[in-house]
């Protein structure tokens, strides 16, 4: 297994609905594991639910930016990797 590959980076977040908002650097689709790290930040989670422009997607590509429900808070600025 190699090294985490940086998917990207976390723009925002909103609290009441625990969604994150990811600006991708490389493609992402539902069921990827990925990886949340900054100052406060440090956990795994798999991509249950993923949206852009407000509708349910399966699939995002590099560029978008995509907002995924996630368990725990994330924070503006921390890095999101793709784990394998």
């Amino acid at each position: 297994m190699g090294e985490p590959k940086k998917l990207g980076v976390i723009t925002h977040y909103y609290d009441k609905l625990g969604v994150g908002i990811v600006k991708l650097e490389q493609d992402l689709k539902v069921g990827d594991k990925l990886k949340f790290q900054g100052n406060k930040t440090d956990f795994e989670q798999i991509v249950e639910q993923m949206q852009f422009d407000h509708k349910d997607i399966e699939e995002a590509t590099k560029g978008q930016e995509v907002g995924i429900k996630l368990d725990e808070k994330v924070r503006d600025g921390d890095e999101v990797f793709l784990t394998e």
